[in-house]
């Protein structure tokens, strides 16, 4: 496979969480300071993400996407899982403990995530629509049999298997979803404290201020990870039209 120089990433131009780091884009650039490898960030207009080029690299019009040399991903989880399989830091070399984190990876976007994004959507709701109130009562307490189910599982463990993981990035992601827009989690104190301590992490810092750095408009510095943002109307990188046909749906 041909490599860049380095992988390309795509990022909302203009996020509509305002820089609180609940966009996608911000597990991937933590999962590339996590294992210390530099990256650079596409910036795409929302009108962009539905054009050729763009569905040319990701058929569902999201971001992140991610790009080095012949090869290109999409899915958040599909991204850091290629991330970790080839750069050491974000999973163990152990295979049982390496095919553990990878399993927590999966908990927590197919398990853990579900019900609070659907909590979300069902959030934007009118607060007079009948359905709204019918339903937010069944999402509550389908994620809090989750979080109870979460806890009991990391105990008084600082993560979720051992040592800091692909696992934990992934997992820290999603409940930050869920603190953003619930109190739910003060329920469950170690839950608090464990998502702390994926915050506290320097490499989560970086990520956090590279993405606020893209909706403040100041640079983002003090890492040779961070990606560098590049503001393109059209969604592309150089070259990238080339690959139109190449990397259709995947």
């Amino acid at each position: 496979m041909t490599r860049q120089s380095k992988p390309t990433i795509t990022a909302f131009e203009s996020s509509p969480d305002k820089g609180a780091g609940l966009a996608r884009d911000t597990r991937v650039r933590w999962a590339f300071e996590e294992v210390d490898q530099p990256y650079d960030v596409r910036l795409v207009s929302f009108k962009a993400m539905k054009e050729p080029a763009h569905l040319a690299l990701h058929p569902f019009g999201q971001i992140p996407t991610y790009e080095e040399g012949d090869l290109a991903l999409f899915e958040t989880g599909a991204i850091i899982l290629h991330l970790a399989q080839h750069h050491a830091g974000l999973l163990p070399d152990e295979a049982n403990a390496r095919a553990r984190a990878i399993t927590w990876m999966f908990a927590a976007l197919n398990t853990v995530e579900p019900p609070i994004l659907e909590r979300e959507n069902t959030r934007l709701l009118p607060s007079e629509e009948p359905w709204r109130a019918q339903r937010m009562p069944i999402l509550d307490d389908r994620i809090r049999s989750r979080l109870g189910q979460l806890s009991a599982s990391l105990g008084d463990a600082e993560w979720l298997d051992g040592s800091f993981s692909a696992g934990d990035l992934m997992m820290v992601s999603v409940l930050l979803r869920l603190r953003n827009s619930s109190d739910m989690l003060d329920e469950y104190p170690n839950l608090s404290a464990y998502i702390v301590r994926g915050e506290a992490r320097q490499a989560y810092k970086r990520a956090f201020a590279a993405q606020l750095a893209v909706f403040t408009g100041k640079s983002s510095t003090g890492s040779p990870c961070t990606g560098s943002a590049l503001r393109q109307g059209s969604g592309l990188s150089p070259g990238a039209s080339t690959r139109t046909n190449e990397h259709g749906r995947k």
